[in-house]
């Protein structure tokens, strides 16, 4: 799904350079089938090397520690849209 929808997003756009960035950078397989599809559609796919295919999740967890250590108090609650129809955001 995401080779589909990122090489979608490249016709799209017009744009022929893809940076893969953040934990998905590490999936093995998801580096081979985007450059295999990227190569026969002559774009370029760039990842960062494995040990910067991190999760931010832990760096949010770790402010979110110091914050409170803090003293910090906020809101805790949030709105989540698991399936937010991105043209929603506009371009």
């Amino acid at each position: 799904m995401l080779v589909e929808k990122s090489l979608q997003a490249l016709a799209t756009t017009g744009v022929k350079r893809l940076v893969v960035a953040g934990g998905v950078g590490a999936n093995q397989r998801l580096r081979e089938r985007l450059t295999q599809a990227a190569q026969q559609k002559n774009l370029e796919v760039f990842y960062p090397a494995f040990e910067f295919c991190t999760d931010n999740g832990a760096m949010i967890a770790l402010a979110g520690a110091l914050r409170l250590q803090a003293g910090a108090v906020g809101s805790t609650s949030f709105g989540v849209k698991p399936r937010w129809d991105l043209e929603t955001l506009g371009a």
